[in-house]
């Protein structure tokens, strides 16, 4: 009978069993990564896609997201290719004057997940496409309001014989947790400038449902929108206005054949019926998705002859927050933009700089920085913004100081304002978790700003009068840019949101249109004519983009893998870019965000 390990050459056997499984699946993990490093660089290195005659582009909205083109390791984690708006609608107006393509195919436009500055932007590239004489056929098994939106567009638009048309006018729902938070003991310190009823981003959590103010401001931006996309809807369909909100009314053109009867759609048929027109009645002897010619036009090969004139094309899309981006760009990075604002500022081949902004706002630290750098970039050389769907709050203070504004009808702008919130869980610590806490400290306030206590009347003063002070630096700034006088500023800021066709009434916006807009008069202002675009921030390889998700630097690979951590942070970073739904995202962003906010609480889709 063998003679049973000591408990110390147990507990050795038992420490080596696992070092030599932390080093084979580290091993394992690492020879996987250099695998995945390898693939995605042969996928981003692009081929020329052959076009060939009668060809018809087959345009997929639900694989348009964002506005810059995703990375190879984006789409890797993500669902497959993509392309960005600036991509797709780039490729559209090429394809206008290609003689090689015939027509364009909007396939299942109803799957879109874009928003209404997005869509338009989209539509005007596709209505720029139909007046060169090229014809547009559209087909979706349902369309979502956006989709129809965009597709209605089209010389012959076809729906399945069991589909529909989500065609009710336009709706907003606003969440609010201020009961869930009472029942979990947590009550929400809300702080903003007495004046800025309309900055309803703090409300979600104080109140329980909409204050007068803000339901003024969302009836009146939704409204707004709907008589943009009614406008357009009623030219291409030859119906008045009057007739689709009655239809929209009753929802009269919700099931197939009511959409037929009611001139929402040309044609009840199934795919294969809409292919045989395509080629019979279009000559369309080729399908080429639009991904693949979006490669050959992608912004990337922007080019011109004598390749010492660009314009430097800074993306700002996302959440505002402070610091630098770490693996990918999801958010809008302060230290990121501000130093793509210098470097675009200090090329000498850089002759103008558009600002694509494309956020709700965020962070007040980081919106001053990059304000700022807009300033110091504008005493060198032109600075145009070209708003995407939202350019609001922190979003629309980095662009005030810019020569020119440009944004769509139905981009979200202003929410010219700031507010604070602080949470205090000291109900939730002793009624739901038993847990006390008690403080010493040296001075009266030495604790007056944590979570587990009411704001002292000494900290709520001090903090209201930062909200503002920073308010009154806010609309200051946008004084100073737009060329208006503070008063006439405060009176159309106070945290109050305005569509794209609103705010150029008023003056926050110098004119309306998308990015090919924004980009003619960075050219006009430079006196330039043939130019190449080059894009900032800079897009960091595969590998630099692999190693700072994992949370370390290439050259500590191995050390990770001694310990037996590579696997972990691997599934770790993985987790982290799972697709989260807008709520968790809003939550997420809320909790994890410190000091002021100067931003929208919410994304407007077009479902």
């Amino acid at each position: 009978m063998k003679k049973p390990l000591s408990f110390g050459m147990t507990m050795l056997a038992s420490a080596l069993g696992v070092f030599i499984v932390s080093i084979v699946s580290g091993l394992l993990m690492f020879i996987i990564m250099i695998a995945m490093v390898a693939s995605l660089g042969s996928m981003s290195t692009t081929e020329v896609t052959p076009v060939r005659k009668g060809t018809f582009l087959a345009v997929d909205l639900g694989r348009i997201s964002g506005d810059r083109t995703p990375t190879a390791l984006m789409m890797s984690l993500g669902e497959g290719k993509s392309t960005g708006l600036v991509d797709a609608t780039r490729a559209i107006r090429a394809a206008a004057s290609d003689d090689r393509i015939s027509g364009i195919y909007l396939k299942d436009p109803g799957t879109s997940t874009l928003s209404w500055g997005s869509l338009t932007e989209l539509r005007d590239a596709l209505q720029a496409f139909r007046d060169s004489g090229k014809p547009v056929v559209a087909y979706a098994t349902g369309y979502s309001q956006g989709g129809y939106y965009v597709a209605s567009l089209a010389d012959r638009l076809c729906l399945h014989p069991a589909g529909m048309v989500d065609f009710r006018g336009m709706g907003a729902e606003v969440m609010y947790y201020k009961e869930l938070l009472d029942k979990l003991g947590v009550d929400m310190q809300l702080i903003r400038p007495e004046s800025c009823s309309y900055k309803s981003a703090g409300e979600v959590y104080t109140l329980t449902h909409m204050s007068a103010a803000n339901r003024e401001q969302i009836r009146a931006y939704i409204s707004s929108i709907w008589r943009t996309a009614i406008e357009a809807i009623a030219y291409n369909r030859n119906l008045d206005s009057e007739r689709l909100n009655t239809i929209a009314d009753n929802l009269s053109g919700y099931l197939a054949d009511d959409a037929k009867r009611s001139g929402l759609v040309d044609a009840l048929c199934f795919e294969e019926d809409v292919r045989g027109v395509l080629k019979n009645q279009y000559a369309g002897k080729h399908l080429l998705p639009l991904d693949k010619y979006a490669a050959n036009h992608s912004i990337k090969k922007s080019g011109n002859p004598t390749g010492n004139q660009t314009i430097a094309l800074i993306y700002a899309e996302g959440n505002v927050v402070d610091g630098t981006s770490r693996g990918m760009n999801t958010a809008v990075y302060g230290d990121d933009i501000v130093r793509a604002l210098r470097q675009a500022a200090a090329d000498k081949a850089v002759k103008a700089i558009v600002l694509r902004v494309n956020s709700p706002g965020g962070q007040a630290t980081a919106s001053e920085s990059m304000t700022h750098a807009v300033r110091q970039a504008r005493e060198k050389k032109p600075v145009i913004v070209s708003m995407g769907d939202l350019a609001a709050s922190a979003g629309y203070e980095m662009s005030c100081l810019a020569d020119v504004i440009v944004a769509q009808p139905t981009t979200i702008t202003g929410s010219i304002g700031v507010f604070g919130t602080l949470p205090n869980v000291g109900r939730l610590m002793r009624q739901k978790l038993g847990l006390n806490i008690d403080t010493v400290s040296t001075n009266r306030n030495a604790n007056a700003l944590n979570i587990f206590r009411p704001l002292s009347p000494t900290a709520m003063a001090m903090m209201e009068r930062n909200v503002e002070d920073f308010y009154k630096v806010f609309v200051g700034r946008v004084a100073e840019g737009r060329g208006m006088t503070y008063d006439a500023v405060h009176q159309i800021a106070r945290g109050r949101v305005w569509t794209g066709v609103d705010a150029k009434q008023i003056g926050l916006v110098d004119t309306l249109g998308g990015l090919d807009l924004a980009l003619a008069i960075a050219a006009e202002r430079a006196g330039i004519k043939d130019y190449g675009i080059k894009e900032f921030p800079k897009e960091k390889d595969t590998w630099t983009q692999i190693s700072e998700l994992l949370g370390e630097q290439v050259d500590d690979d191995l050390d990770l893998l001694a310990k037996g951590r590579l696997a972990l942070r691997w599934r770790t970073a993985k987790k982290h870019l799972a697709p989260l739904s807008r709520l968790e995202q809003d939550l997420l962003y809320v909790t994890e965000t410190e000091g002021l906010q100067a931003r929208i609480p919410f994304l407007l889709l077009a479902d």
